[in-house]
């Protein structure tokens, strides 16, 4: 690279990166939008991303209903497990659409999608944001698949809809929460098959063992104690109060301060980590 053309690049990569720290709330939201959009008509043209969203709420709920549902609630008494689970199960639902959030973000690099948003006068911030901001739509259309089948097989609702809006913000809430880790985990793996094989290590021992599935008391001392402070565990009985009736302030406030203590942890750690990257 000749002098001159160095001369020329310098100061536009500092007036680049002058301009993203001057950018503004109204021009981040706009970013965000335009990132959503961009991400949203992925989507569109690779409807197959959304199989995930849209099989797994009725696989998961036939599956677990009619395999445990007999061994917890009695053989022929599947339809009492419907209460019980369905709740536990939006709490994992918003887990696992979380992680696609990490796979996207490290196929994004790979495809080179990364080196287009450096250019941009834009946050490096509201790249991640606008993915959040999709994978929280997949994941309320996951939620409303997966209530729909839990309705079919006989779930009622013993509280009310606000009650029931409650858990399913709850869950959202969580599951936002979730997608900076996994995000943190897309930007240092160096393949999505690797991201997604560390993700798994990390949702099987939360997913069962917790109290998503059965009632933690049935289980052995130490896995029981291991449910206790397992934060899906405190998700899944404050949906389950929300849906069925009974004490749900404890359960609510240990969640939301999980969901608080996540994202101020690692999404600061995330956006640093990006921008270095980019």
């Amino acid at each position: 690279m000749s002098a001159a053309t160095a001369t020329v690049t310098a100061p536009a990569e500092r007036v680049a990166a002058a301009g993203e720290g001057r950018i503004g709330l109204r021009a981040n939201l706009r970013h965000i939008g335009a990132l959503a959009r961009r991400n949203m008509l992925q989507i569109k043209q690779d409807p197959e991303s959304m199989f995930d969203a849209l099989l797994m709420p009725i696989i998961f709920t036939l599956l677990f209903v009619y395999v445990f549902g007999g061994a917890v609630s009695g053989k022929g008494n599947q339809h009492a497990y419907v209460n019980y689970v369905v709740p536990g199960l939006m709490a994992m639902m918003g887990m696992n659409i979380a992680q696609a959030v990490g796979t996207g973000i490290n196929d994004d690099f790979k495809k080179g999608v990364m080196d287009r948003f450096r250019t941009m006068p834009i946050a490096r911030s509201s790249v991640l944001i606008a993915k959040i901001v999709v994978e929280v739509g997949r994941m309320m259309i996951a939620t409303a698949i997966l209530l729909g089948m839990g309705f079919a097989l006989g779930l009622s609702i013993k509280t009310d809809a606000v009650h029931l809006l409650a858990a399913i913000a709850l869950s959202t809430v969580f599951g936002a929460s979730l997608m900076w880790i996994f995000i943190l985990l897309g930007l240092t793996m160096k393949t999505p098959q690797a991201v997604q094989g560390v993700a798994m290590l990390v949702l099987m021992p939360l997913q069962f063992g917790s109290s998503i599935f059965a009632k933690p008391t049935t289980m052995p001392g130490w896995l029981e104690g291991f449910t206790k402070v397992n934060p899906l565990s405190n998700l899944a009985d404050a949906a389950r109060a929300l849906i069925n009736g009974g004490p749900v302030a404890h359960s609510v406030w240990v969640t939301l301060a999980w969901a608080v203590g996540i994202t101020v942890v690692t999404a600061p750690v995330a956006v640093a980590r990006f921008r270095k990257k980019t």
